[in-house]
């Protein structure tokens, strides 16, 4: 695991040492990235700079990792499961190889495939190739986006980084995008492929780049999240499913270094332990918790580890130190994300950290599986299909005339309205006609319909379901699942992996109907029926509760102070309508509404606003921050 900075630059021009340190400067940003070791790379045309967290004890693990007498360059962040049965595969075809490295695999698959090198890749990367020969830079982003790549174009050059921070450190403060604080009040997180600093994008999973010197940056899709359901019956679903996370699994144990996992009371997390557990026996288990009655998974998890014969660690998070640690949270973030869970998975992977160097997880199983509970909406809501269109809209105008809270206004105004005009993924918090009050600056002409309407577009003849889990694979799980699980177990130096988000377990979850998935109102269904026997009985039917914080509890009494003192003090007035926000938070507090989502989103902006326009930080204050 690791990270890297680097640039193509338009005109060639040799490296100053004032240059040289300015890399070093950005390489060292990341350093928690990677802090076994770090390497350099410069022409004319290129420069690198490289992080290394040694995972495997390989012979070759140094980058930049020159190739082919230095005509091909290459930096690479993630870890690729196949790369073995890759390497046999070339060496039968002639190639050899001089290091036991997955990157000298890479380089060796694009020398024989160029931009096609990436389909063959079983794994989660971001990766940088300068072809010095073709004066060509390539690169590219793993299916789902679990490892991150950046880019800011100028017209002297292009760079690229693991992380935004990198980026930021040459060019300042930067611009707020309106764009991406708009769209980040309705999803929570930004939306990819933007970024709250303008000008700074990311690139979208799936995809590889071409740049030439001169030339345009060229992005072309390489994979494309499909559905091909198959009628199967539903004894081999569960043997094929069973048998395709195994394998999965296995593959993503192949370390040198101890290698752990993170243990919830869910079904996810439970079938990794299980399965982790059968190839080592002695595989350590890492659970977080709080005191707050009804927001702690650790006694179902413990019991979970029992049942397992697995070692379980856990911690306990309180409200102060919840709070002490935002900045540093946020400093790691780049951008701002309001999931209050991000808070609690940073303290289960700094304990991990003490124990291993390697964490499996269970994200991406709700997606590709079909298990949020939200999925179940479109049975619930069916009852409105059979209405005419004339009752719907009069049965719209009648709930839009209810206050907010009576119970069923929510559900009819989501029965009379199409799938594609009100879903934006598992999670909502401000509707466009909210953001005029919570905004100085709001342009009608953004609509979150803007990032979703182009994905319904290419699902649109799937069932609701599948849908539902498309728009999620393309927004929630890169956008706000992947940040989170990338950024906080990077921030203490801990690899995690995740074998659901696998492409020949995503193979197998594409083919599977949706009558399998959700069924009589539970969800994951067939992914339960192929685990009953393996997994414990009290984790199996075991409604879903996410990662619960107890925010909506602290913002009206621990937390209440903090909040209030963190929206006065903010210098965002120019951008956001801070009485409104107060009246928000003083509503919550008297119990009359639960707003607590939408405050804390509003909060989570102005903390990055401290953090990364108003320097509330210095440089000292940020190097205590990354260590």
């Amino acid at each position: 695991m690791c990270g890297f900075i680097g640039e193509v630059r338009n005109i060639p021009k040799k490296m100053t040492t004032n240059q040289l340190n300015v890399l070093k400067l950005q390489n060292n940003l990341i350093k928690h990235r990677g802090p076994d070791d770090e390497g350099y790379y410069h022409d004319d045309y290129v420069s690198f700079g490289f992080r290394r967290l040694s995972i495997i004890d390989i012979e070759g693990g140094h980058q930049p990792f020159s190739y082919n007498d230095g005509k091909i360059w290459i930096v690479f962040n993630g870890e690729i499961y196949n790369y073995v049965e890759l390497r046999e595969c070339l060496q039968v075809k002639g190639y050899e190889f001089i290091t036991d490295s997955d990157t000298e695999v890479i380089a060796t698959l694009f020398c024989k495939y160029k931009e096609n090198a990436f389909k063959y890749l079983r794994g989660m990367f971001s990766v940088l190739v300068w072809d010095k020969e073709n004066d060509t830079l390539y690169g590219a982003r793993d299916r789902f986006g679990i490892k991150p790549l950046y880019y800011y174009e100028t017209d002297e050059r292009i760079i690229f980084a693991s992380e935004k921070k990198s980026i930021q450190l040459m060019m300042g403060k930067g611009e707020i995008s309106h764009e991406a604080l708009q769209h980040y009040l309705s999803f929570q997180f930004v939306p990819e492929p933007l970024t709250m600093t303008k000008g700074i994008e990311i690139v979208e999973p799936g995809t590889y780049l071409m740049k030439k010197p001169k030339g345009e940056i060229l992005f072309e899709r390489y994979w494309q999240a499909t559905f091909n359901p198959v009628l199967m019956d539903k004894s081999d679903w569960i043997r094929r499913i069973r048998t395709t996370l195994q394998d999965s699994v296995k593959v993503h144990m192949r370390s040198d270094v101890p290698v752990g996992a993170f243990l919830s009371g869910g079904i996810d997390s439970s079938i990794i332990v299980a399965l982790a557990r059968e190839l080592n026996p002695s595989l350590k288990t890492f659970t977080v918790g709080f005191k707050d009655e009804g927001f702690s998974e650790i006694d179902v998890a413990t019991k979970t580890a029992e049942k397992l014969n697995v070692d379980n660690y856990s911690y306990i998070v309180t409200p102060e130190e919840y709070v002490k640690e935002l900045p540093r949270i946020m400093w790691h973030m780049d951008d701002p994300l309001a999931d209050p869970s991000c808070v609690p998975l940073y303290f289960v992977a700094r304990e991990a950290q003490k124990h291993v160097k390697v964490v499996l997880s269970g994200e991406g199983a709700d997606e590709l599986f079909g298990g949020y509970n939200i999925y179940r909406e479109p049975t619930s809501l069916k009852v409105f299909s059979f209405l005419p269109a004339h009752t719907k809209n009069l049965l719209a105008k009648v709930a839009n005339l209810l206050p907010d809270g009576v119970k069923g206004k929510s559900y009819i105004l989501r029965g009379v309205t199409p799938l594609r005009d009100r879903y934006i993924g598992n999670a909502k918090m401000f509707e466009n006609e909210e953001k005029l009050f919570v905004l100085k600056q709001y342009k009608e002409n953004i609509l979150y319909q803007h990032i979703t309407n182009k994905l319904f577009d290419i699902v649109e003849k799937e069932p609701f379901v599948t849908q539902m889990q498309y728009i999620d694979i393309c927004t929630w799980l890169r956008g706000d699942i992947l940040l989170k699980a990338d950024r906080m177990t990077m921030a203490s130096s801990l690899e995690l992996r995740v074998p659901f988000l696998d492409k020949e377990v995503f193979r197998v979850s594409s083919e599977i109907p949706v009558e399998l998935k959700v069924v009589s109102g539970t969800t994951k269904s067939i992914l339960r029926e192929a685990f009953r026997g393996i997994i414990p009985i009290h984790v199996l039917d075991r409604k879903k509760l996410g990662f619960p914080v107890p925010i909506r509890h602290w913002l009206r009494n621990e937390l209440n102070g903090w909040a209030k003192q963190l929206i006065q003090e903010s210098q965002t007035d120019h951008l956001l309508n801070k009485p409104y926000i107060l009246d928000l938070l003083n509503t919550h507090c008297c119990g009359k509404r639960d707003y607590s989502r939408k405050i804390w989103t509003v909060l989570m902006f102005m903390l990055w606003h401290q953090i990364f326009v108003e320097n509330r930080y210095d440089k000292e204050a940020l190097i205590k921050l990354q260590n």
